[in-house]
């Protein structure tokens, strides 16, 4: 859901979901309705970036076992991507290693978007764990509107333990 004191100008909803898993990737989705006017920043190659969320962005947050620790991940449509840990709630923040660069793809329909992330498995944490899906959504004429599973604030904060309302378990088998 958008953060209702960020309206979308166009997007009328976004769904994200875990697609495949297994002990090398970890593949997730996000599709975008009323996309027409989507802001998507221009390939860039890949490599790690702060600040992706100025723009169109994607993120997953991990927390294992309803602890304290978590783990975010930024994902942008120009193969940009960010991987920190944090202590606890904004706290201790880290650069968060990987062994392999995530692999972003965007593709746009006339009224959709898709935006699929593989995220290397090495890369996450303990699972299972608790999760956030969230995007920060830029629209032309500088409209940004925030997106996550749950908004228990008065403003936009996908880091708040009440936004972690989802599940992603370890791969069958492992």
């Amino acid at each position: 859901m958008a953060h209702p004191a960020h309206p979308p100008a166009r997007v009328t909803g976004i769904e994200a979901r875990v697609i495949g898993f297994d002990a090398d990737w970890l593949r997730v989705r996000w599709r975008i309705e009323g996309a027409q006017a989507l802001v998507i920043p221009p390939f860039a190659g890949r490599g790690r970036a702060d600040e992706l969320w100025r723009t169109t962005c994607f993120e997953l947050f991990l927390r294992p076992n309803g602890g304290d620790r978590y783990v975010e991940f930024n994902l942008s449509p120009s193969e940009r991507w960010a991987a920190y840990d944090f202590s606890s709630y904004r706290d201790g923040m880290a650069d968060r290693p990987a062994s392999r660069e995530p692999d972003c793809t965007m593709r746009q329909g006339s009224t959709f978007a898709i935006f699929d992330a593989a995220i290397p498995a090495d890369a996450l944490p303990q699972l299972p764990a608790d999760a956030n899906f969230a995007a920060v959504i830029e629209e032309q004429g500088a409209v940004v509107s925030y997106w996550a599973l749950a908004h228990p604030a008065a403003r936009a904060d996908f880091h708040d333990p009440a936004c972690f309302t989802a599940r992603v378990a370890p791969p069958r088998g492992a």
